[in-house]
């Protein structure tokens, strides 16, 4: 039996692709590992992430490491899949010959075929959680129809294309029986789910469906879009328990300026008045967003805008990145860099700087709570778990004790806040 050591790079949706793929691998007898600190299988597949240079050099290195390692006898063959093989082939395969088999984003089943002589499909019944067995990722859809001017999603995945939602709730029923509790659901663009099935946002639909069903303890939603917001989704958080009061958005700039360069089909005002109402709508929703600094024609005005935007909106989680040009994209093609590297590295660093300080005071906030918390691992000397207001691996974590009660890991408990640091909080279970 061969082992076949997966590497997924980027974001939670090439994941959930790796999990599928590994499913189907082991179906057929081979053994799989998921991102080995020391890979030791004959056989490696790189699931790679092509949206911003930083990650694509990623992907290359990963790629070139592995290819090095064919070559000294190490392992045995290289194959690679996702986002920046389905937006490079040809020039990947003329550069890496290395390589034994290159696959894009949708036509990674193939792979299989190759190893097996088996064309089989994935499918979610297949699928081998690489995270925590109590939360998995659910992806709800593929491609976006936005076209932000830099944004090269819609170049590699086109048109958004929305699962069926039997589909989807079947896979969320199969996960419960397998002892899933808790349910991050994904999408390029979330709240267009439905749209280009008849034309209507059913995203309120599913999850209303999904918190009715038996186990589901936990719902989180990532990755909504600000225009066109679909306005009884709130309505569907406020009414079940389960729906985690979180939302991911990526606003990405306040300016009008910024806005309409980067076609975001949204007003400063829209915005503004969109996130009085998700307050007014769902008291205590925690708000994550993503914005960027230094896009073409940025002005000091604007960056002023977006600093004092971000001290009135006092997001509970931000994150930010500096502009990139990629290449077929609006802003690659047609507008000039025009802001300074060093310029964009300094903005990055006044607006993170900002963040950081709202979100030690929001978290010294909680000092005194008590929340419900899950439990997701030990490391050191502490249980490490999450409320329903932070997600896996990217947002504030709770800290507590290993001595005293003893806790198990997937498992709700109610936690005391102890204490605060900038991004983490400390407590104790409530006996």
């Amino acid at each position: 039996m061969k082992t076949i050591d997966f590497i997924t790079m980027g974001c939670s949706k090439n994941l959930v692709d790796s999990e599928m793929l590994m499913g189907l691998c082991e179906a057929k007898g081979y053994h799989c590992t998921h991102d080995s600190n020391d890979p030791q299988g004959e056989i490696v597949v790189i699931n790679t992430c092509g949206f911003i240079n930083d990650a694509k050099e990623e992907s290359i290195n990963a790629i070139l490491e592995f290819a090095q390692a064919k070559t000294e006898g190490r392992i045995e063959r290289l194959y690679v899949m996702g986002c920046l093989s389905e937006r490079y082939l040809a020039d990947l395969e003329a550069e890496i010959p290395e390589v034994d088999g290159w696959y894009g984003k949708f036509n990674y089943h193939q792979l299989l075929s190759d190893l097996s002589e088996e064309n089989t499909f994935p499918s979610f019944r297949n699928r081998h959680l690489t995270t925590p067995r109590h939360y998995a990722y659910i992806k709800i859809s593929e491609g976006c129809d936005r076209h932000c001017a830099y944004c090269a999603i819609p170049l590699i995945t086109g048109r958004h294309q929305s699962r069926p939602m039997d589909d989807i709730l079947e896979e969320v029923k199969m996960l419960v029986k397998g002892g899933t509790k808790e349910f991050q659901v994904i999408a390029q663009e979330l709240t267009y789910y439905g749209v280009d099935v008849d034309g209507k946002q059913h995203i309120a639909e599913l999850v209303d469906k999904m918190a009715h069903l038996e186990g589901v303890e936990w719902i989180r939603l990532h990755y909504a879009y600000p225009a066109h917001f679909p306005w009884d989704l709130l309505d569907v958080m406020k009414r079940h328990k389960n729906v985690c009061n979180y939302l991911d958005i990526a606003l990405q700039h306040i300016s009008d300026n910024m806005l309409s360069r980067m076609h975001r089909h949204v007003t400063k005002q829209e915005t503004i008045e969109l996130i009085e109402q998700m307050r007014l709508k769902v008291p205590g929703i925690c708000l994550r967003t993503t914005l960027m600094v230094g896009f073409p024609g940025e002005t000091e005005d604007d960056f002023k805008e977006l600093l004092d935007f971000t001290r009135w909106a006092r997001f509970d989680r931000m994150g930010a990145f500096a502009y990139s040009p990629e290449e077929g994209t609006w802003s690659g093609d047609r507008y000039e860099d025009d802001v300074p590297d060093d310029v964009k590295q300094l903005r990055l660093s006044k607006l993170m700087r900002l963040q950081q300080s709202i979100s030690a005071e929001l978290e010294a906030e909680k000092v005194g709570l008590t929340l419900r918390v899950i439990i997701d691992r030990i490391e050191g000397n502490y249980y490490v778990g999450r409320t329903e207001f932070s997600s896996p691996e990217v947002d504030p974590e709770v800290l507590i004790a290993l001595k005293g009660k003893k806790l198990n890991i997937g498992e709700f408990y109610d936690v005391t806040i102890t204490d605060s640091e900038e991004f983490d909080l400390y407590g104790e279970v409530r006996e």
